[in-house]
């Protein structure tokens, strides 16, 4: 056997399988990565204008309130946990968002 011949085609592809299994799990990984990145660069922010978020509370609902654009978010399902507000409070309630004194 020469020194420029190969011990086995099956070795070759053994490391090929394995080197591409490896790449396939750092990609993974770089992606995984990426996502908490990119969400946490979203987290608080306005989806409006970009500014940090404010929490504002009312009968165990929280409102995110941006101080920059005067946007105001509801998380998923607040707008139902509001639906059981008193008519009278949930009235003051809107009015103290907007800025409104009763």
């Amino acid at each position: 056997m020469s020194i420029d011949e190969k011990p086995s085609r099956n070795e070759e592809e053994y490391f090929a399988r394995r080197n591409a299994e490896l790449i396939k799990e750092q990609r993974a990984k770089l992606d995984q990565s990426r996502v908490r990145q990119e969400r946490a660069s979203h987290y608080m922010k306005c989806p409006k204008c970009g500014a940090d978020l404010k929490e504002r509370e009312f009968h165990h609902v929280r409102v995110d309130e941006c101080n920059e654009c005067g946007g105001m978010w509801l998380d998923k399902g607040e707008m139902q946990m509001l639906s059981h507000v008193e008519r009278g409070q949930l009235g003051r309630f809107i009015g103290s968002l907007l800025g409104l004194k009763h």
